[in-house]
């Protein structure tokens, strides 16, 4: 796991946030695309893909990051490296029928994208609206 190691900080306090941390499940599969579709039925799904090599995304993932505070069994949320697998983020955008953007943040419940944001305006988005 080194390579989260250095996308999500480093293990001492000086990259903790004061909250919650982020419990993400890594995307690296086209097939956990109909895991992700099934299971929210049950609970909101997200997708947050990001590009490790734009600033932007690494300032809009760290915001992401800071605010969040939900508890792991509240929704599913699954970190997506663009670089890393292209292959599942087209298909990400085919299956959702979203046009891809980076960063992206993607909620799905029932099989469909309730809602999806880019670059600054994911951090308008308050998660806790798409719980229940």
């Amino acid at each position: 796991m080194g390579l989260f190691k250095g996308l999500f900080g480093k293990e001492n306090n000086e990259n903790k946030c004061s909250g919650n941390e982020v419990p993400w499940i890594p995307l690296v599969s086209i097939a956990q695309l109909s895991e992700i579709e099934a299971n929210s039925s049950d609970r909101p799904q997200v997708i947050f893909k990001h590009s490790t090599t734009c600033g932007v995304s690494r300032m809009v993932l760290n915001i992401f990051k800071s605010s969040y505070s939900l508890q792991p069994s509240q929704m599913d949320l699954y970190f997506l490296d663009l670089h890393a697998n292209r292959d599942v983020s087209n298909a990400v955008a085919e299956k959702f029928d979203v046009v891809h953007q980076s960063p992206q943040l993607l909620i799905i419940k029932n099989g469909t994208v309730e809602r999806h944001a880019s670059h600054g305006a994911i951090s308008e988005i308050n998660l806790e609206d798409y719980l229940s």
